[in-house]
């Protein structure tokens, strides 16, 4: 009786098999095929059954069960000239369908872009404006923007209607409790401190918010829809308005105990520097980042210039700033170094503005970390130009939270 039991208990695993699906594994079908979609795009049902090694009766199940709930939606078929047989329909992640919203706060502006759940975004959608003096009006200038991106959708896209804004990702930046949902310190965005804005939001907007770390939400960026898909473990160094770290490993962000892991910004270099917004002086972010660059140029012109104009002026060769570059660069190695020396990855993102000042910064930046890094870490690990932004970080925080909320996923990316 006992191996009767057994067998058949083996047999209703296997997939496409003649016994009744378990609770869990329709979960894991379901999602093997949202992963596959988020991987490939669009696939007709007989791509999906290869690419995910499923038998046609289970991704038929389980397509059917996905289209139900909006989570994905079905193409009309390619007419193809000369190709023989019957055209399939494709599915994709609901992108007609659904609306979702990633928004990034920042020091000096802050962004808001719509997507579908594909994270497909244009850039004549994306909406940028000034960063607010006070919280209350940055929170009420999202609920705004937010509102008419939602009914402006709603004339555009046929198939969305008002209960399809599916949720709404927040990238911010400085240290946030993941336990209690809120900004704990934001040393370049003050208003943010011990705020919670994606329960805030949520409230005015009775819409699903999702808060990340800007560092961690670049990781999942990248692993979604940039140069990480497929690694389960790598690291993102952020190098722009402030300096941040996102560490990936076994497919899961490294979070710490509170979320709070990766401020790699706040390590004193030089006692004797320049006060940092955390209060201390001479922190790596004041040396190593987009912002040192814009101080360290704002200083030798005598006048304010952005870390945007900055870069574009550098790029350009209508700023010589050769001095700033150079302990820009310097200190940005200490940083990559430290990463590798850490945390060994097998491969290392760094994202930031300061990499396109000039065609021999990488380079050079390479070339310094080959003479400070311990050599047997370094000789496994890649280090590479980010892809991905900000933007499609929060688009991809706020896409895995709401398809594993909707297919909780046994492991992974969140």
């Amino acid at each position: 009786m006992i191996k009767t039991v057994r067998g058949q208990h083996r047999k209703s695993l296997l997939p496409g098999g003649d016994r009744a699906e378990t609770p869990l594994l329709r979960r894991l079908n379901e999602r093997r095929l949202l992963d596959a979609l988020l991987a490939y795009g669009p696939l007709s049902r007989t791509a999906l059954g290869q690419a995910v090694a499923m038998a046609a009766p289970t991704i038929t199940k389980a397509a059917e069960s996905l289209l139900r709930r909006g989570l994905i939606e079905e193409l009309e078929p390619d007419q193809v000239p000369g190709r023989i047989g019957r055209p399939q329909k494709r599915l994709r992640l609901a992108s007609r369908s659904a609306l979702v919203i990633g928004i990034v706060l920042d020091a000096g502006h802050c962004t808001v872009v719509p997507a579908g759940l594909d994270g497909c975004h244009a850039e004549d959608r994306t909406i940028r404006f000034s960063t607010p003096l006070t919280y209350a009006e940055l929170l009420a200038t999202l609920e705004r923007i937010s509102l008419e991106i939602a009914a402006d959708s709603r004339e555009s896209l046929s198939d969305l209607s008002p209960g399809n804004l599916r949720g709404i990702g927040i990238s911010v930046p400085g240290l946030v409790n993941d336990r209690l949902d809120r900004v704990v310190f934001s040393p370049n965005l003050h208003m943010l401190d011990g705020q919670t804005p994606a329960r805030d939001l949520e409230r005015r907007l009775n819409t699903p918010c999702q808060m990340l770390q800007e560092s961690h939400a670049l990781c999942l960026g990248e692993s979604m829809f940039g140069a990480a898909k497929g690694l389960a473990d790598f690291a993102m160094l952020d190098v722009s308005t402030g300096l941040g770290l996102g560490v990936m490993s076994g497919g899961r962000l490294l979070t710490g105990t509170s979320g709070l892991a990766g401020e790699l910004g706040h390590l004193r270099v030089d006692p004797a520097g320049v006060l940092c917004g955390c209060g201390n002086r001479g922190c790596l972010e004041t040396l190593a980042t987009d912002s040192a660059l814009a101080r360290l140029v704002s200083e030798s012109a005598g006048r304010p210039v952005t870390a945007e104009d900055a870069i574009a002026g550098i790029c350009a060769g209508t700023i010589d700033a050769p001095e700033a570059l150079d302990t820009v660069i310097e200190y940005l190695a200490v940083a990559v170094s430290a990463v590798v020396n850490i945390f060994n990855p097998s491969t290392l993102f760094v994202h930031g503005g300061v990499l396109a000042a000039a065609d021999d910064v990488f380079p050079r930046l390479l070339d310094l970390v080959n003479h400070t890094v311990l050599r047997p870490s370094l000789t496994a690990c890649r280090i590479v130009r980010a892809r991905g932004s900000k933007r499609t970080g929060a688009l991809a925080g706020i896409i895995d939270h709401v398809t594993s909320a909707a297919v909780p996923r046994l492991g992974g990316l969140s």
